[in-house]
């Protein structure tokens, strides 16, 4: 889709017409998450084949509001009517109430397997996120949330390589959870094995679970370890260390 390291011209009439993008980065207390970034289409601009502006920010009732400059950050942008992914990792060189920019590094597309069709749009203009709950273990909503998922969004990072978001699908019921954690196959992808490599290395993860229909946002962030089962297939755990749900604009 893309040479790697560029925001060519290719991409850049796919970054035109997106409306959602989920971005990894650590919070004041180096927690990492991922959160949900949405806009009109347009709002994410290739200012050079280097640089990516974003005309959005995490809300003020997410876990990443605020989030520091000067530290590796990963986006994945999705069209999921077209089944379409992007990738991009860099650094986030400017934040304010104006939006992000990330000098990119690395830039690439990955193929549609996994993508639920589906519209995204933002909310109307004026309506403001709700916090609904923070804590440190999933209750029977979030779990119920999970359970009827066929999308989330998993972030990971490397101390050398930088942090990554990567987007996640499956049948509903192919993540399972309890209120401690999570459990899901690691399905073949791209075999680039980005997130697998970083959670070998470092076991801090962030999960992002969106319900399109309600808005609803349940945003994880705890450690995740790769895992082979009795019928040596790979799947990932994940352990719960901190929860915040809320609810979004209506998509």
């Amino acid at each position: 889709m893309v040479e790697r390291g560029e925001l060519r011209a290719g991409v850049a009439a796919f970054l035109a017409s997106a409306s959602f993008a989920a971005i990894t980065a650590r919070d004041a207390n180096g927690r990492l998450w991922v959160s949900p970034l949405l806009g009109p289409p347009g709002f994410l601009v290739p200012a050079s084949p280097t640089r990516l502006l974003i005309a959005a920010t995490p809300h003020a009732e997410d876990p990443l509001h605020g989030l520091a400059a000067d530290q590796p950050v990963g986006l994945v942008v999705m069209d999921f009517a077209a089944r379409r992914r992007l990738r991009i990792n860099g650094m986030l060189s400017t934040t304010g109430d104006g939006g992000l920019a990330i000098d990119v590094v690395q830039a690439y597309g990955n193929c549609p397997q996994y993508i639920q069709p589906r519209q995204v749009r933002p909310g109307p203009a004026g309506t403001v996120p709700q916090l609904l709950r923070r804590g440190d273990a999933l209750e029977p909503d979030d779990i119920q949330q999970v359970q009827s998922a066929d999308t989330f969004f998993l972030g990971t990072s490397h101390a050398e390589y930088g942090s990554d978001a990567s987007h996640r699908g499956g049948p509903p019921g192919f993540v399972r959870a309890d209120a401690s954690g999570l459990r899901w196959p690691d399905f073949p992808g791209n075999n680039m094995f980005n997130s697998l490599g970083n959670l070998a290395v470092d076991p801090a993860a962030a999960l992002l679970f969106i319900d399109f229909f309600s808005g609803r946002t349940l945003q994880l962030s705890g450690a995740a370890e790769v895992r082979w089962d009795d019928a040596d297939e790979r799947g990932v755990e994940f352990d719960v260390r901190d929860v915040v749900v809320t609810t979004l604009p209506t998509l």
